[in-house]
């Protein structure tokens, strides 16, 4: 794996998350200014911008669970899983630690906490991420998101997962996008479950994928 892939992986997580779980920070912080469509519009946008800008260097999988959905469905090597999941996490736990310097006061950082019981909220993350990587295995060359619409229609479901799981779960679909905001404010409780649940949903979207395509899917 070449170091500006991982790179790009970095500077992508980074992005999502500071952007992203700044918008909560600032919503919170500032008289829900944005509201929460434009928190969910924010995830969605710097989704679709990260795609744009490194989708043709690494894929912007911006996920460890996307990654290991690549990896599960045959598009990805084994070899270049940690290295994309490390810079993933480093990126986003980097993000994180900025959000606390510019925002102190503030206590989760934009964590993700399930307002539902534990079984509803594993269930609806492993939902939203299956059709999450259902959508990036449709519109995905090998494990690279990059085209004209990849980050439209990726970066849009991230928007529309967020506009009606986010007051639930946070909708997190993501482990790095929860590992880093919940290890800098240390909100660890339910960080297991934003682990498990994205994975899950990731790896049952290979063989759905598969059934609906045929071959051509992976």
């Amino acid at each position: 794996m070449k170091k500006n892939e991982m790179l790009a992986e970095l500077t992508g997580t980074f992005a999502l998350v500071f952007c992203g779980c700044g918008a909560i920070v600032v919503n919170d912080s500032y008289q829900q200014a944005l509201g929460h469509t434009g928190v969910c519009l924010v995830f969605g946008l710097v989704v679709m911008a990260m795609i744009y800008s490194v989708g043709n260097i690494s894929g912007a999988h911006l996920n460890p669970a996307v990654t290991l959905g690549f990896y599960f469905a045959g598009r990805l090597k084994g070899k270049s899983v940690a290295p994309y999941i490390f810079s993933q996490i480093l990126g986003a736990i980097s993000a994180a630690g900025l959000l606390r310097i510019v925002f102190p006061p503030h206590l989760n950082l934009g964590s993700t906490l399930p307002a539902t019981s534990l079984i509803s909220a594993f269930m609806l993350e492993v939902i939203l991420s299956f059709f999450l990587m259902f959508v990036i295995l449709n519109v995905s060359t090998g494990h690279m998101e990059k085209g004209i619409m990849a980050g439209v229609a990726v970066g849009g479901f991230v928007a529309l997962a967020a506009l009606f799981g986010g007051p639930v779960t946070g909708a997190s679909m993501n482990p790095a996008r929860s590992i880093g905001p919940a290890l800098i404010s240390g909100n660890l409780k339910h960080v297991w479950l934003y682990i498990v649940a994205p994975i899950l949903g990731m790896y049952l979207a290979h063989p759905t994928c598969k059934w609906v395509q045929g071959d051509s899917c992976c």
